[in-house]
């Protein structure tokens, strides 16, 4: 015997307003548990950054199948270049040092009035920030035995511990730039906004003597100075903010003259379009960050500042809300194990063949709208895997530090691996 269709249609009706009604009754709960000076505006900043890392690694992370049907790594950007301006929409982490910088600066205003020394709170964040990066390299370094022995070509190993790897330099470094949050500060109140701009000129020096006519001449390691003054610029902007220094005046000058540079910087001087490294090109914005990337971040954070309060305002809407709060719980859980949830799509997907959008090339426009829609495949993944990680980002006590030591020595183990220093 069939169910009658209107019996069904009505049946799939009811269930969906059974779970919209649940999905309402949880944003209200989350909006009830807010506490009322909760700054909306920021934590809306901060969760648009934060998927925009995933998103952006999803859309470029693409793959090939060789001969022996191993997965390689492979760029759209390589094939279709017209999508390189898509990356200046998806390198948010200009926001994101702002932001963090923000935050920093008044968590260590709080801990500095409630008399805990320095040194316990930078140790508190610096574990804060460490326990998810360990968590997710000693897993690794057990799945990449597993994968080895459940048969998963040498290559594919390879390729998704590089992947993994990747976004973990990021950790590395805004941990080292949240340690000089003291310093920061200092610059902030003496210089205000200055205080960035000196970076933003060192930045534009160090590119001059690395592309300029006595680029033969400059040792490599000169570039290296970027890595700190490239995303310290975003820090530093948002410590000034922390402390009143950054006015709308200031935010507007931000936004027109982060992106006058912006556009100069590619019309005039010829730097790469994409914000990101693409295979094959000699030059990239990426690694360390260019000029073009500061006057990205400038622009970006000029807008951000302006936008805030509007953003806050429309997060007062519970059914907003309430993702903004799941997102920010989550934050290093995001940024850590992302790829992990793209590798766990496409490798058992290699063993089906050419998956379009997965395992094909990516060197089309189908292969865009096919990878569009694993994009929601990749997020469910995540969100299952975040179900079991997201206690990595909580304290280890008692028997947990031992585990943190294991794990330690599991993490150097698979960053060995992954960088190609053991085989």
């Amino acid at each position: 015997m069939t169910t009658p269709p209107d019996t069904a249609a009505a049946s799939r009706l009811s269930r969906l307003s059974r779970l919209r009604a649940s999905a309402r009754r949880v944003a209200l709960a989350i909006d009830a548990r807010t506490p009322l000076g909760r700054d909306r505006g920021l934590d809306g900043l901060r969760a648009l950054a934060l998927l925009a890392v995933p998103t952006g690694h999803w859309l470029v992370g693409g793959f090939t199948l060789d001969a022996d049907g191993a997965l390689r790594n492979a760029s759209p950007l390589t094939a279709l270049p017209f999508l390189a301006p898509v990356s200046w929409l998806l390198q948010l982490l200009g926001i994101f040092f702002l932001v963090g910088g923000y935050a920093s600066a008044r968590s260590y205003g709080r801990a500095a009035r409630s008399g805990v020394p320095a040194t316990e709170w930078l140790r508190s964040r610096l574990l804060r920030l460490g326990r998810p990066v360990l968590a997710v390299a000693a897993v690794w370094a057990v799945l990449v035995t597993v994968l080895h022995a459940a048969g998963v070509p040498a290559a594919t190993v390879r390729t998704a511990a590089t992947l993994v790897i990747q976004p973990l330099w990021f950790v590395g470094v805004y941990a080292f730039i949240t340690a000089l949050t003291p310093w920061c500060l200092r610059a902030a109140r003496r210089l205000g906004p200055l205080s960035a701009g000196i970076l933003l000129v060192t930045v534009a020096a160090v590119d001059f003597l690395r592309y300029g006519p006595y680029a033969d001449a400059v040792p490599g390691w000169v570039s290296l100075v970027n890595l700190l003054a490239g995303w310290l610029f975003g820090y530093q902007l948002g410590v000034c903010w922390s402390e009143h220094r950054l006015s709308r005046r200031t935010a507007l000058a931000l936004l027109a003259g982060g992106a006058a540079l912006f556009a100069t910087l590619l019309l005039a001087f010829g730097y790469p379009v994409s914000m990101v490294g693409v295979p094959g090109e000699g030059r990239t914005n990426a690694h360390p960050p260019s000029l073009l990337v500061v006057a990205l971040a400038a622009a970006q954070c000029g807008a951000a500042v302006l936008l805030r309060d509007r953003i806050g305002r429309a997060l007062l809407r519970p059914a907003l809300w309430a993702p903004v709060v799941a997102v920010n719980l989550c934050a290093l859980t995001i940024l850590c194990w992302h790829q992990t949830a793209m590798l766990a799509t496409a490798i058992p997907g290699s063993f089906l063949g050419a998956l379009p959008g997965l395992t094909t090339a990516p060197q089309s426009t189908e292969w865009v709208l096919a990878r569009l829609l694993w994009l929601p495949v990749f997020a469910l993944v995540l969100a299952l895997i975040a179900r079991y990680t997201r206690r990595f980002e909580g304290p280890w006590t008692g028997a947990g530090r031992a585990r943190g030591v294991i794990a330690s020595v599991l993490a150097a183990v698979f960053a060995a691996f992954a960088l190609g220093f053991v085989s």
